[in-house]
């Protein structure tokens, strides 16, 4: 169950702004309706907000312009750059981009991702959100100049760790929707945020501690623990390099895969034949299973590289093999660096993400010398009250305003932990009296064979604001952030969403497979004999579903 103790719900969101950011109380409450800057978007330059300074505000053309390549359909925006400096050491960036004509009075937030430190990140979401009519922002996480693969640079500046942790998208908020007021001479009427990584993280922070914020809340793969999330991805690493002969080729982990695959791919919910699990849940898998009989070779595992494994699969353990955190869930095996391309290079020469066990052991730190027992204890003593507030605070207020979250994870994340967010979602339901009544307001769909936000060998489009491939349609059927829009302003509460796979990973080239994304605890069953690759042959349900004399089957989300 969730801490109770949030102060700052209670005292409203003046003293929030007061107490966390610094900023002016009156900044929400600013009267900018007779302001002469409606319509104008160079004048925005000279916009005057507590603790903030206005860098530029240029009109930018439909399609883009020289150095901003966007898609051709991007419409014309006033693209306004700020920075916000609430507190010493503290510079949160912050982009805004607001449709010369069409407004339709939203607001939309972004994430960031990883250590943060850049603005473009969100320039894809924010695209989407453009395209709809909204006012669309992003924030750089307050971590200039880290990047997000390495936050180095953040040794030594604790308020900017607090930023990233809790604070950056509030600030974003807050100054978008006032430079929003200011453009357009009226406040926002709707807001959503979307966000993936540490962009859910943030998202999932709007909705725990800045219930006021957002009315519609879309986070995917979110990092809840932050500091155990780290530990998660050295282990891995340490585990696959630091042992002799431990490192896995690609042929062997697609050797291991297939194993997989090949035990349990019709397991539980799961569908044999398919080139992901279904439900890695139902999963026991062994590598030992693997274990060379004669001589060492690409069908087959040594020693050593079974001890890798079962690594990757506990998670963070102790000395006593007792896992502390969670492991790869089976299936989520893949080539490259444990599938996660985008991080194949290792910023000076380092482990990913290894930078925040520096902000507590200092730029000497020896981090092959990583002990769980004797190094995570200091490092949540000192880090935890600013990065890990997702994992305390409760949804009551979210919940009581009419706010609407939905949480979507890949099963086959070997970067963040999709069993984080099924843990998170299974406290949500306890705090809210059942599984029923949290679906009321908050639903999380676990999407099969996708990897850390999008990718891997499952459907995988599904989220038009996501950093994945378009959904083939914009309808709530296929899209999340459309689902989440209309479930805000119609109560249309999405039953499951149809995830779409693109041949040749294309979305020219044609659909391969679409298959129903259900919500948790509900799981998508195949029904009678029909073709695996159409959704309209898979039902969603908690247990596996009687077949009618028709072939339909009774479906059951909760129970």
């Amino acid at each position: 169950m969730f801490n109770r103790r949030t102060p700052d719900r209670r005292e409203g969101v003046t003293a929030i702004l007061r107490r966390g950011l610094g900023l002016a109380a009156g900044m929400l409450a600013l009267g900018f309706a007779s302001h002469s800057w409606a319509g104008s978007c160079e004048g925005l330059a000279d916009l005057k907000l507590p603790d903030t300074v206005i860098k530029s505000a240029v009109t930018v053309p439909a399609g883009g312009a020289p150095g901003l390549k966007l898609l051709p359909d991007t419409p014309a925006f006033c693209r306004v750059v700020a920075s916000v400096r609430a507190a010493p050491d503290s510079d949160v960036g912050v982009e805004v981009w607001l449709p010369l004509t069409g407004w339709k009075g939203v607001f939309h937030g972004n994430g960031n991702g990883g250590f943060g430190g850049v603005l473009t990140a969100g320039y894809g979401p924010m695209q989407a959100g453009l395209r709809r009519g909204y006012a669309s922002a992003v924030q750089d996480a307050g971590t200039a100049p880290a990047t997000p693969l390495a936050g180095d640079a953040l040794i030594g500046h604790p308020r900017k760790w607090r930023d990233w942790g809790r604070l950056s998208a509030h600030a974003m908020t807050v100054t978008g929707k006032a430079i929003a007021q200011a453009y357009y001479g009226a406040k926002p009427e709707r807001s959503y945020y979307t966000g993936c990584s540490t962009g859910g993280q943030q998202g999932l922070i709007e909705a725990l501690y800045y219930p006021e914020d957002y009315d519609g809340i879309l986070v995917g793969a979110p990092v809840i623990n932050r500091t155990w999330g780290h530990a998660a991805v050295l282990w891995n690493d340490l585990a696959a390099n630091l042992r002799p002969g431990g490192h896995l080729s690609d042929a062997k982990l697609r050797t291991l895969n297939a194993a997989v695959l090949a035990q349990c791919g019709g397991l539980g919910s799961g569908v044999a034949g398919d080139p992901f699990l279904g439900d890695p849940a139902a999963c026991r898998f062994d590598p030992a299973a693997l274990l060379c009989k004669a001589a060492e070779g690409p069908s087959c595992l040594t020693q050593a590289e079974v001890a890798t494994v079962r690594a990757f699969y506990s998670g963070p353990a102790d000395r006593t093999g007792r896992a502390r955190f969670f492991g790869w869930p089976r299936g989520s095996e893949a080539p490259g660096h444990f599938g996660w391309d985008f991080l194949q290079s290792r910023p000076g020469g380092q482990p990913p993400f290894v930078s925040l066990f520096k902000w507590v052991y200092g730029a000497d730190w020896n981090w092959s010398d990583f002990q769980v027992d004797r190094d995570m204890p200091k490092v949540d003593a000192a880090l935890g009250a600013s990065v890990n507030d997702a994992t305390r605070g409760d949804l009551r207020a979210f919940q009581a305003r009419g706010g609407k979250l939905i949480i979507y994870h890949g099963w086959a994340d070997s970067l963040v932990p999709p069993e984080q967010s099924i843990a998170f979602y299974d406290r949500v339901a306890k705090d809210a009296g059942g599984v029923r009544q949290a679906q009321s307001f908050a639903r999380l769909f676990m999407a099969p064979g996708m990897a850390h936000c999008g990718g891997g060998t499952g459907p995988d489009a599904f989220n038009s604001a996501g950093v994945a491939k378009p959904p083939p349609s914009l309808d709530a059927r296929y899209d999340l952030f459309t689902a989440l829009t209309a479930w805000v302003e119609k109560g249309s509460a999405p039953s499951q969403v149809i995830a779409t796979r693109y041949t040749d990973a294309s979305p020219t080239a044609g659909v391969s497979m679409q298959r129903p994304l259900c919500p948790y605890p509900a799981r998508a069953w195949r029904r009678g004999e029909g073709d695996t690759s159409e959704a309209r042959n898979f039902v969603c349900s908690r247990f596996k579903p009687q077949l009618t004399q028709r072939g339909g089957a009774s479906a059951d989300l909760t129970q």
